[in-house]
Parts: C-alpha cells; structure tokens; sequence
C-alpha cells in the first residue's frame, strides 16, 4: 500500500500549470468577478427564494437526490455548504445580470438573425464517387430505388446507416455553405442535385424546413450567447495576476 500524498495549493497550481489550463482558469475566476461587481453596480441581488431554486437545480443536474449524495459531492470537489452557496448565488446573479443587460434586445435580435434559426430535418449520403452520386440522383428521381434503400446500400458507417442517414435537426450556420445555400431554397419533400465538396458529393433528402420560433428554450440561448459575449469582452478588458497560498490538503492513495 502506498503512502498517504500531501497536496497543497501549490502543487494544484502547478497542476493547473503543466495541463496548460491558466487561460481557461484566469478567465473563469475573472469572469466571476467582473459579474459579482457589475451585479453590486448595479443593485442586482440574490434573493432566499432564487437562492433556493438555484441550490435545487444545481442538485437536479448533478442527480444529487438526498442529503447524503449531495455530501458525497460536496467532499469529492473539496466544496464546504458556504461555497455551494456561493457556486448557487453566481448562477443567480449571471441570470439576473444577463436579464438586465440584453432582456429588451432579445425580440430584435431574433428578427434580425432569424433565418438563421430556422431547421430542416435532412436525410444525407456522401458518396466518394461524383459520377456515381448523379447516378444514384436520377435513380431517385425516377423512383428506381428509394432513398432509404439507398442509405443501407451506400452509406458506410454503422450508425448512420442505422438511421437512414438522418443528419436530425439542423440549423443553417450547421450546414457547410454551399450546401446551407442549397438546402434551404428547397421545396420540401425534395432530393436534391448532389453537391460536391471536399468531402465528397452529398445527395440530400429535404424533408421539412421548420420555421424559426422564438421559444423560451430559443430566448434563453439566445440571452447565454449575447452574456457569454460580452462577458468575454469585459474579461479581456481586465489585467490579472494570479496570486495562490498554499494549504495543505491530506488524501488517501489506494
């Protein structure tokens, strides 16, 4: 059996340091900081009841369904109840800030990148052989063969073949350009002329172009990038340095 091993801050840092993970981390601390402050500036606080409702869905994501688990994963990231409680108001006040800084420009930012939302449910084979894919394209056309026999016939991953090759629902900035162009001047349900790139020639089935809708899932992604943004921006704006005082931390080898 090995001996007990003493880490410190010092060797974590040191860790930080050869995983090459300094940016991410200044970037991370920074971040929180810039939040904590502009929150105060502002008198954005976190109320019992926000506080509570963050604490249980930080819980739910984390499966932390009884008191014993949640402390199991408390003693496995070295967090006290304060620091949950901490972690639990950062997520709060990030919300709250993001709802005060870009809540009113949601609506016109949808409409003006609004195309960019909308999906298409897609049907994809990617053939290496251009000659071959026109082939394949006027069979279809002719009803000689259908594009799912074509899938299993043609499409070599396990899969996707599966799947009839299904790409799923898939926005526009998803989608290569030539293609993006293409698929989404389709008159669905429409196959299209295949369509060479340096991946090969891809014949598509356009099954169904879905309408952009600004849904409450849509309005809380749009929110996190225009935060996440701006966010970077203020972090880029900041000069750090980096300050660590070890204390020793005992744990057990197996």
């Amino acid at each position: 059996m090995l001996n007990p091993i003493t880490i410190c801050d010092k060797d974590i840092f040191q860790q930080v340091k050869l995983s090459c993970l300094i940016p991410t981390m200044i970037e991370g601390i920074v971040g929180r900081q810039v939040i904590a402050q502009i929150a105060a500036e502002k008198g954005i606080v976190a109320d019992t009841h926000e506080l509570q409702q963050a604490a249980d869905d930080l819980r739910r994501v984390n499966n932390l369904h009884s008191a014993g688990e949640t402390w199991i994963w408390l003693q496995k990231y070295h967090l006290s109840l304060d620091e949950f409680e901490e972690l639990a108001a950062a997520t709060v006040l990030s919300a709250k800030l993001a709802q005060h800084l870009f809540a009113e420009q949601l609506e016109p930012y949808f409409l003006e990148h609004q195309l960019d939302y909308t999906r298409v449910v897609m049907y994809e084979i990617v053939l290496d052989d251009e000659d071959l894919a026109m082939e394949l394209f006027y069979a279809l056309q002719e009803g000689e063969i259908h594009f799912h026999q074509a899938t299993h016939q043609y499409i070599q991953d396990p899969d996707l073949r599966r799947q009839g090759g299904y790409r799923g629902l898939v926005r526009r900035n998803e989608l290569k350009p030539e293609i993006s162009a293409a698929v989404f001047s389709a008159q669905p349900p429409q196959i299209l002329k295949p369509i060479v790139t340096a991946q090969g020639a891809h014949l598509i089935l356009v099954e169904e172009l879905i309408p952009a809708e600004l849904t409450q899932e849509l309005r809380y992604e749009i929110l996190s990038a225009l935060f996440a943004t701006w966010l970077k921006q203020q972090v880029e704006q900041v000069e750090v340095t980096p300050q660590l005082e070890p204390e020793p931390i005992l744990l057990q080898s197996r």
